[in-house]
């Protein structure tokens, strides 16, 4: 089969899926064993070729029974949208191109486009567009683990080249029970180890207490560790808090700590007037990380790093290397500013759906799922369930005496909303009793879905 007739064929079908998505079942049909055996019979050790089309039925088959489908309407599970066209349309072009990242004088229009484009949304985050060194990343855990690198290079003098080994104090960095757990890893990776991360006790809502943090670094200072960075949050993955940002702010300034806010779901409340102020201090950081892949609504991965302090990025990542082409005046190499080497064309699809949608799109997407979040937790009330969260972004946490007292538990109810074509998850918020969470992550979900979702939860209830 020719490309055009491949690629009409797999858009064909997904175009298939995607239209009549909001009528199958969000659940996969079939466990492990089932998908194994159906993989050896068919494909075996691939010694015979597969016809095209049968080949196309066969993978768009399995795609649409045996996954889970965080693109419905219903899905009210982590962070993964359904995909704006222009983004699909986006990462198509970026395969059949297949530019190389890694330097700049090998693709200079993807280069440029990315950016541009991060350029843009540096500005939207209250940064200096012009000083502030960004890149796309893979995702979050990629941005997270950059920042963390960053900061031991341009705190501890001798890491880029001796590493740990050359400290006198041992660094620590600051988080909350409900900080993402890239952290952690991003520590092991850098060398510092997972004890290196301190969990500072977080106020009634949940937030960083910034009083605890100004306890926690003086009682480091005090047994002769270095408090290095503080990682504030801006849209936690159990809760949707977001940290005292400008209060975190002021105290790293005072401190001397690097300052980097995660803002991997709820970066995106910057393109909304109305949201935005949740993320002030956010300015202020040192480095943020951004996820496109989340609330922007593009595939993954689609991470974005933003840092404030371009020489330490310089000095972190930097390298020269005979096999690679020569430096052009006023660029930079991707290679040497970013972990990554070789390196796909990741921006274009944020790039093709701010272009396509504009600013005024995005912004409508994003208040939307606002609202619908709002709408939620009033049918909630309605029906008897109590709010356990509090924040203006689209996360919902809920609970009600059975759940409280344990004469049912959240899994069970989780599973019976399942049963009723709806994902939502139990969560434990602070280490407490789990609690039903609903994400709107879908920028097609409506009030009918939230209605029916506070019904369905309410009966499932009442069915024992």
């Amino acid at each position: 089969m020719d490309l055009r007739r491949l690629l009409d064929g797999a858009v064909g079908r997904l175009v298939t899926f995607r239209d009549g998505v909001r009528g199958r079942r969000i659940t996969p049909a079939a466990g492990a064993a089932e998908i194994r055996r159906h993989l050896a019979r068919q494909y075996g050790e691939f010694a015979t070729p597969v016809p095209p089309e049968r080949l196309l039925d066969d993978v768009a088959a399995m795609m649409s029974e045996w996954n889970l489908h965080v693109t419905h309407p219903r899905y009210f599970g982590l962070f993964n949208p359904p995909v704006f066209p222009a983004a699909v349309a986006a990462d198509l072009l970026v395969a059949g191109f297949n530019p190389q990242l890694a330097a700049w004088s090998h693709a200079p229009a993807a280069n440029e486009i990315e950016r541009h484009t991060l350029r843009y949304l540096a500005g939207r985050l209250g940064l200096d567009a012009e000083r502030t060194a960004a890149s796309f990343a893979s995702g979050g855990a990629e941005a997270n683990h950059s920042a963390l690198l960053v900061a031991l290079t341009d705190g501890l003098p001798g890491f880029r080249d001796s590493g740990l080994a050359g400290a006198n104090e041992r660094p620590v960095v600051y988080v909350t029970s409900e900080s993402h757990h890239s952290i952690e890893k991003a520590a092991h990776l850098s060398g510092l180890g997972r004890r290196a991360v301190r969990t500072v006790a977080t106020d009634p809502d949940l937030r960083m207490s910034v009083v605890s943090l100004a306890e926690a670094v003086a009682g480091d200072r005090r047994q002769g560790r270095r408090p290095l960075v503080v990682v504030g949050t801006a849209g936690t993955t159990a809760g949707g808090t977001v940290d005292p940002l400008a209060e975190l702010a002021g105290l790293c300034e005072a401190e001397g700590l690097w300052f980097h806010v995660d803002a991997a779901w709820g970066g995106a409340a910057c393109l909304s007037p109305r949201l935005a102020p949740v993320l002030v201090g956010i300015e202020r950081a040192d480095s943020v990380t951004w996820d496109a892949h989340k609330w922007l609504s593009v595939p993954m991965g689609g991470g974005m790093f933003f840092c404030s302090r371009p020489g330490a990025v310089e000095r972190t990542f930097g390298t020269r290397t005979g096999y690679m082409p020569l430096d052009v005046d006023s660029t930079a190499d991707p290679y040497s500013t970013t972990i990554q080497w070789s390196r796909r064309h990741i921006g274009l699809k944020l790039f093709l759906s701010l272009a396509a949608l504009g600013a005024d799109g995005y912004r409508r997407a994003i208040e939307h799922q606002a609202e619908i979040g709002e709408r939620l937790r009033r049918e909630l009330e309605l029906r008897g369930w109590r709010i356990v969260n509090r924040t203006p972004l689209p996360v919902v946490c809920f609970s009600r005496g059975e759940i409280d007292r344990g004469t049912l538990s959240a899994g069970e109810l989780a599973a019976r909303l399942a049963e009723r074509n709806f994902w939502v998850s139990p969560v434990s918020l602070a280490g407490g009793r789990p609690v039903l969470r609903a994400c709107i992550t879908s920028y097609e979900t409506t009030a009918e879905d939230v209605a029916e979702l506070a019904e369905a939860a309410t009966t499932a209830v009442a069915a024992g």
